[in-house]
């Protein structure tokens, strides 16, 4: 069980910190915020991924999923959210409440630190 924000961006630090290139996760969690599955859905180049809407609401249903973490990093070393990275975030938080999946947070890992959006009212 993901109890904090602390423990969600500690775990996500641990799978994609050193990651060399970007790459957009995702947590999948069951009603009692227990992890059901966490996915590395798309992977792109130093600076960038392209995140498909469809591709996450397709896993969601398949996890039978009632809430998701977004996830992604930043090989830059930066954790600030681009403009891109905050109209993804709404983007995928309206598709999904679509299927009454609700999206928890998206955090950005860097090596060395983490963002949550949710904690800086971004979402």
């Amino acid at each position: 069980v993901f109890a904090t924000p602390d423990a969600v961006k500690h775990y996500l630090q641990l799978h994609l910190a050193a990651k060399p290139h970007e790459v957009f996760a995702v947590l999948f969690l069951d009603v009692q915020n227990r992890l059901l599955a966490m996915e590395e859905l798309f992977r792109g180049t130093l600076t960038q991924t392209s995140v498909y809407p469809r591709e996450v609401v397709l896993r969601a249903l398949h996890h039978q999923a009632s809430a998701v973490v977004l996830a992604h990093n930043h090989p830059s070393g930066t954790v600030q959210p681009s403009r891109a990275d905050e109209m993804l975030t709404q983007t995928l938080k309206t598709t999904l409440a679509l299927i009454d999946v609700r999206v928890l947070d998206h955090v950005i890992v860097a090596p060395g630190e983490a963002l949550s959006m949710a904690e800086r009212g971004l979402l």
